[in-house]
Protein backbone atom coordinates (compact mmCIF):
# COMPACT_ATOMS: atom_id res chain seq x y z
CA UNK A 1 0.00 0.00 0.00
CA UNK A 2 1.57 3.83 -1.28
CA UNK A 3 1.08 5.65 1.53
CA UNK A 4 1.03 9.81 0.38
CA UNK A 5 2.79 12.40 1.83
CA UNK A 6 1.70 13.14 5.15
CA UNK A 7 0.77 16.66 6.62
CA UNK A 8 2.40 17.46 10.05
CA UNK A 9 -0.62 17.33 11.73
CA UNK A 10 -1.88 13.95 9.84
CA UNK A 11 1.20 12.71 11.54
CA UNK A 12 0.49 13.50 15.29
CA UNK A 13 -3.25 11.87 14.57
CA UNK A 14 -1.69 8.59 12.76
CA UNK A 15 0.15 8.37 15.99
CA UNK A 16 -2.82 9.15 18.35
CA UNK A 17 -5.28 7.21 16.51
CA UNK A 18 -3.03 3.97 16.61
CA UNK A 19 -2.59 4.74 20.32
CA UNK A 20 -6.17 5.73 21.24
CA UNK A 21 -8.29 3.71 18.83
CA UNK A 22 -5.92 0.12 17.98
CA UNK A 23 -4.37 0.21 21.57
CA UNK A 24 -0.87 0.28 20.31
CA UNK A 25 1.29 1.91 23.14
CA UNK A 26 3.43 4.38 22.05
CA UNK A 27 6.68 2.91 23.56
CA UNK A 28 5.81 -0.26 20.95
CA UNK A 29 5.74 2.19 17.97
CA UNK A 30 8.89 3.90 19.00
CA UNK A 31 11.13 0.75 19.50
CA UNK A 32 9.27 -0.76 15.80
CA UNK A 33 10.54 2.59 14.43
CA UNK A 34 14.38 2.19 16.10
CA UNK A 35 14.75 -0.99 15.39
CA UNK A 36 14.29 -0.83 11.39
CA UNK A 37 15.93 2.32 11.36
CA UNK A 38 18.75 0.99 13.04
CA UNK A 39 18.40 -2.46 10.48
CA UNK A 40 18.69 0.06 7.61
CA UNK A 41 21.82 1.51 8.66
CA UNK A 42 23.43 -1.58 9.40
CA UNK A 43 22.69 -3.04 6.24
CA UNK A 44 23.97 -0.28 4.43
CA UNK A 45 27.08 0.61 5.77
CA UNK A 46 29.79 -1.12 6.69
CA UNK A 47 30.94 -1.81 10.50
CA UNK A 48 32.12 1.63 11.95
CA UNK A 49 31.69 4.04 14.25
CA UNK A 50 28.25 5.31 14.84
CA UNK A 51 27.09 9.11 16.65
CA UNK A 52 23.57 9.95 17.58
CA UNK A 53 22.76 12.88 18.78
CA UNK A 54 19.91 13.41 20.59
CA UNK A 55 17.61 16.39 21.87
CA UNK A 56 14.77 15.76 24.18
CA UNK A 57 12.01 15.18 22.40
CA UNK A 58 10.31 11.79 20.80
CA UNK A 59 12.89 11.85 18.22
CA UNK A 60 15.58 11.62 20.60
CA UNK A 61 13.73 8.70 22.21
CA UNK A 62 14.10 7.27 18.70
CA UNK A 63 18.10 8.11 18.76
CA UNK A 64 18.14 5.86 22.40
CA UNK A 65 16.25 3.05 20.60
CA UNK A 66 18.39 3.03 17.89
CA UNK A 67 21.77 3.06 19.44
CA UNK A 68 21.04 -0.01 21.41
CA UNK A 69 19.31 -1.88 18.56
CA UNK A 70 22.82 -1.13 16.50
CA UNK A 71 24.40 -2.00 20.05
CA UNK A 72 22.84 -5.46 20.29
CA UNK A 73 22.94 -6.60 16.58
CA UNK A 74 26.72 -5.48 15.68
CA UNK A 75 28.38 -7.97 18.26
CA UNK A 76 31.08 -5.38 19.38
CA UNK A 77 31.55 -4.18 15.31
CA UNK A 78 29.86 -0.92 15.16
CA UNK A 79 30.97 1.32 18.24
CA UNK A 80 27.96 3.30 18.79
CA UNK A 81 27.60 6.38 21.33
CA UNK A 82 24.86 9.11 22.28
CA UNK A 83 26.05 12.66 22.65
CA UNK A 84 23.00 14.13 23.81
CA UNK A 85 23.12 18.16 24.05
CA UNK A 86 20.18 18.62 27.06
CA UNK A 87 20.62 17.54 30.39
CA UNK A 88 18.96 13.89 30.49
CA UNK A 89 16.53 14.86 33.24
CA UNK A 90 14.52 16.85 30.53
CA UNK A 91 13.55 14.10 29.31
CA UNK A 92 9.85 12.79 29.91
CA UNK A 93 7.92 9.79 28.56
CA UNK A 94 8.81 7.19 26.04
CA UNK A 95 11.76 8.90 25.47
CA UNK A 96 12.80 8.90 29.20
CA UNK A 97 12.14 5.53 28.85
CA UNK A 98 14.31 4.32 26.52
CA UNK A 99 16.92 6.78 27.66
CA UNK A 100 16.94 4.94 30.76
CA UNK A 101 16.97 1.19 29.16
CA UNK A 102 20.12 2.54 27.07
CA UNK A 103 22.04 3.64 29.92
CA UNK A 104 21.31 0.17 31.95
CA UNK A 105 22.44 -1.46 28.68
CA UNK A 106 25.50 0.55 28.93
CA UNK A 107 25.87 2.36 25.89
CA UNK A 108 27.78 5.79 26.34
CA UNK A 109 25.71 8.69 26.76
CA UNK A 110 27.73 11.88 27.05
CA UNK A 111 26.26 15.38 27.62
CA UNK A 112 27.38 18.28 25.37
CA UNK A 113 27.71 21.51 27.67
CA UNK A 114 28.88 24.31 24.96
CA UNK A 115 30.37 24.36 21.51
CA UNK A 116 33.71 22.76 22.35
CA UNK A 117 32.17 19.82 24.59
CA UNK A 118 30.23 19.59 21.28
CA UNK A 119 33.38 18.91 19.23
CA UNK A 120 35.12 16.90 21.34
CA UNK A 121 32.06 14.59 22.39
CA UNK A 122 31.38 14.05 18.65
CA UNK A 123 34.52 13.47 16.92
CA UNK A 124 34.51 12.34 13.28
CA UNK A 125 32.35 9.10 13.11
CA UNK A 126 31.56 7.41 10.47
CA UNK A 127 27.91 7.47 10.80
CA UNK A 128 25.93 10.26 12.26
CA UNK A 129 22.23 9.93 13.41
CA UNK A 130 20.23 13.32 13.72
CA UNK A 131 17.82 13.22 16.40
CA UNK A 132 17.40 16.28 17.13
CA UNK A 133 14.54 17.90 16.22
CA UNK A 134 11.27 16.06 14.85
CA UNK A 135 8.58 16.70 12.79
CA UNK A 136 7.23 18.85 15.74
CA UNK A 137 10.04 21.32 15.48
CA UNK A 138 8.80 24.81 13.70
CA UNK A 139 11.71 27.73 13.23
CA UNK A 140 15.17 27.43 12.81
CA UNK A 141 16.95 25.20 15.68
CA UNK A 142 18.76 27.74 18.25
CA UNK A 143 21.88 27.17 20.81
CA UNK A 144 23.91 24.04 21.09
CA UNK A 145 21.07 22.49 18.54
CA UNK A 146 22.36 25.13 16.02
CA UNK A 147 25.77 24.45 16.57
CA UNK A 148 25.52 20.46 16.21
CA UNK A 149 23.36 21.13 13.11
CA UNK A 150 26.62 23.08 11.61
CA UNK A 151 29.80 20.93 13.52
CA UNK A 152 27.85 17.54 11.47
CA UNK A 153 27.46 19.43 7.73
CA UNK A 154 31.39 20.06 8.07
CA UNK A 155 32.35 16.69 8.94
CA UNK A 156 33.15 14.15 6.59
CA UNK A 157 30.61 11.10 7.35
CA UNK A 158 27.68 9.72 6.02
CA UNK A 159 24.94 12.11 7.92
CA UNK A 160 21.14 10.21 8.32
CA UNK A 161 18.62 12.06 9.51
CA UNK A 162 15.81 10.05 11.61
CA UNK A 163 11.74 11.31 10.45
CA UNK A 164 12.59 14.35 9.13
CA UNK A 165 16.18 16.64 8.99
CA UNK A 166 16.62 18.96 11.50
CA UNK A 167 15.74 22.58 10.71
CA UNK A 168 13.58 21.61 7.95
CA UNK A 169 9.55 22.35 7.87
CA UNK A 170 7.96 19.18 7.12
CA UNK A 171 5.09 20.88 6.26
CA UNK A 172 6.34 24.22 4.18
CA UNK A 173 10.14 22.10 2.76
CA UNK A 174 11.81 25.13 3.51
CA UNK A 175 15.01 24.55 5.09
CA UNK A 176 15.81 27.00 8.13
CA UNK A 177 19.58 28.52 8.85
CA UNK A 178 20.83 25.74 9.46
CA UNK A 179 19.58 22.93 8.05
CA UNK A 180 21.09 19.08 8.86
CA UNK A 181 22.43 18.39 5.25
CA UNK A 182 21.26 14.30 5.07
CA UNK A 183 22.87 11.69 2.61
CA UNK A 184 19.55 9.74 3.82
CA UNK A 185 16.56 10.64 5.60
CA UNK A 186 14.94 8.26 7.22
CA UNK A 187 11.60 8.91 7.94
CA UNK A 188 8.57 7.03 9.67
CA UNK A 189 5.19 5.96 8.11
CA UNK A 190 5.21 7.86 4.89
CA UNK A 191 7.76 10.91 3.06
CA UNK A 192 6.21 14.25 4.74
CA UNK A 193 4.53 17.12 2.55
CA UNK A 194 7.20 19.05 2.57
CA UNK A 195 9.79 16.56 1.13
CA UNK A 196 7.76 17.31 -2.32
CA UNK A 197 9.79 21.00 -1.81
CA UNK A 198 12.24 21.92 -4.34
CA UNK A 199 13.62 23.89 -1.35
CA UNK A 200 14.15 20.72 0.56
CA UNK A 201 15.65 18.61 -1.91
CA UNK A 202 18.92 19.52 -1.08
CA UNK A 203 18.96 18.55 2.78
CA UNK A 204 16.75 15.18 2.06
CA UNK A 205 18.95 12.48 0.45
CA UNK A 206 17.38 9.30 -0.19
CA UNK A 207 14.16 9.13 1.15
CA UNK A 208 13.52 6.10 3.18
CA UNK A 209 9.95 5.36 4.63
CA UNK A 210 10.30 3.13 7.65
CA UNK A 211 7.23 1.08 8.75
CA UNK A 212 6.77 1.26 12.42
CA UNK A 213 3.97 -1.31 12.72
CA UNK A 214 1.02 1.28 12.03
CA UNK A 215 -2.36 -1.40 11.00
CA UNK A 216 -3.00 -1.17 7.39
CA UNK A 217 -6.65 -0.41 8.28
CA UNK A 218 -5.42 3.19 9.68
CA UNK A 219 -3.13 3.53 6.94
CA UNK A 220 -5.43 2.85 4.31
CA UNK A 221 -6.97 6.31 5.34
CA UNK A 222 -4.12 8.16 3.87
CA UNK A 223 -3.43 5.94 0.86
CA UNK A 224 -2.20 7.52 -1.97
CA UNK A 225 -4.78 7.63 -5.43
CA UNK A 226 -3.89 5.37 -7.78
Amino acid sequence: MKIRPLWRDEVREVDRIAIEEFGIAGIVLMENAGRDAAAWITARFPPGDVCILCGKGNNAGDGYVIARQIETAGDGTWPVRIVSIVDCGELAGDAAINHAIAQRAEIPIAIARDDQSLRDLVGNPDVLVDCLLGTGATGPPRGLYAEAVRLANRLPTHRIAIDVPTGLDCDTGIAADPTFRASATLTFVAPKIGFTQPSATDFLGQIVPIAIGVPKKLLSRYQAES
